[in-house]
């Protein structure tokens, strides 16, 4: 296997593909990114994940573990802050964090890329049909016109993968020392918002004291919806799962 320092060279070429990537489908000159559907899809699907993962919210100890999940990771918080700090910082980064909280910073931006990409065929379909509001029957019709279920179960797999290099970077001693030691010359910098998305990946997936679990629910039921979606299932989120 490859020693620590031969693998860095790979995350931080891996991590500026990302980066390219994700300027590309967030291109302010495509109209679908100013389009106010947009905001109508992100505010709905930041309800259903709101209504999906209840019990998750509810648990204590995988709480702060599922309010990451939601709002940094697969919600509809605006990432384009801690992508341009990734972006500034790479050539000393890549030198100075772990290889896990370089490997999560590499797969949240692919994450966040995939995402929108989604988002704008969602945006397609929506205009297509000329919906201006969802419901689940809207938002199902409009998920399999998208299509893409291998990338769709990719998606799926990155938040696992951002979730399981943050469980290995509170699993290595020293990391929160380097991360709390980091804060005032990242704000110096300019880099808060970055150093504040690693501290609150850190901190969250410390509190579950392992994150399989938590891990293991995500991915189950993430995949489950999805299926139920292409699937043409009447309830894709469950019985009694309502609007959000």
């Amino acid at each position: 296997m490859a020693d620590d320092s031969s693998r860095r060279p790979l995350l931080k070429a891996a991590i500026a593909r990302r980066l390219r990537w994700r300027a590309e489908v967030f291109a302010p000159d495509d109209p679908r990114n100013r389009s106010p559907a947009l905001s109508v899809l992100r505010a709905w699907q930041a309800a259903r994940l709101e209504r999906s993962f209840t019990d998750v919210l509810a648990d204590p100890a995988m709480a702060p573990a599922g309010r990451f999940f939601l709002s940094d990771l697969y919600g509809d918080r605006d990432y384009s802050a801690r992508d341009r700090d990734v972006d500034r910082i790479m050539p000393v980064m890549v030198h100075l964090l772990p290889e896990s909280l370089l490997a999560a910073a590499r797969d949240a931006i692919e994450l966040h890329a995939l995402s929108h990409a989604f988002d704008l065929r969602l945006v397609d379909a929506m205009r297509r049909r000329r919906y201006q509001r969802l419901d689940v029957r809207r938002y199902a019709e409009i998920y399999r016109d998208a299509g893409f279920p291998r990338l769709r179960r990719r998606q799926i797999r990155l938040v696992v993968a951002v979730g399981q290099s943050l469980d290995a970077a509170v699993r290595r001693h020293g990391v929160y020392r380097l991360l709390r030691a980091a804060r005032l010359p990242a704000k110096a910098a300019g880099l808060s918002e970055l150093q504040s998305f690693l501290e609150r990946g850190f901190q969250a997936f410390d509190a579950l004291g392992g994150a399989g679990p938590f891990l293991a629910r995500v991915e189950r039921g993430e995949s489950e919806v999805s299926r139920r979606l292409f699937a043409g299932h009447p309830e894709p989120f469950g019985a009694g799962f309502g609007e959000p």
